[in-house]
């Protein structure tokens, strides 16, 4: 069954909101994955994985599909979630982000910059360990078994 129909806005146990959001780990199958600069808050100017909010009626895994397509130009198989994590929004709310392990499907892996993105680029685990990251990405990422041990 589908994780979740989350795009409305749900409160949590202090009344605070949390703003259901999906994140894509895009994998190559060749040790690389999509990293994508950050255009916009939270985290402009840094690093991380495509993603972005759901939107109201959406499911989870369309949302990261349609967030991949925008922020990538790439069509993704969205495969299993691989991790969650809440951003703080500064305003006292929380981005609740589940992040999904994704494979490009067709022949074509050029990307190309939507939006949300200043840049993007395929990288490797050493690439993204050098690059400024939003905070908490290169932990997830090793949490969850993103790379493969040395």
């Amino acid at each position: 069954m589908e994780v979740a129909r989350a795009a409305v806005k749900a409160m949590d146990t202090v009344g605070r909101m949390q703003i259901p959001c999906v994140g894509a780990v895009i994998s190559d199958g060749a040790g690389r994955i999509v990293a994508v600069r950050r255009a916009h808050a939270p985290s402009a100017g840094k690093w991380s994985i495509p993603g972005g909010r759901v939107g109201r009626g959406e499911s989870l895994t369309a949302a990261a599909h349609r967030e991949v397509l925008e922020e990538t130009g790439l069509r993704v198989e969205v495969g299993r979630v691989v991790g969650q994590v809440e951003i703080p929004t500064g305003g006292g709310d929380t981005y609740l982000v589940t992040d999904f392990a994704c494979t490009p499907v067709g022949a074509s892996r050029d990307l190309v910059a939507g939006d949300d993105a200043a840049e993007i680029r395929w990288v490797d685990e050493d690439e993204l360990l050098a690059m400024e990251c939003s905070p908490g990405l290169v932990q997830s990422l090793a949490s969850w078994g993103v790379w493969k041990p040395h």
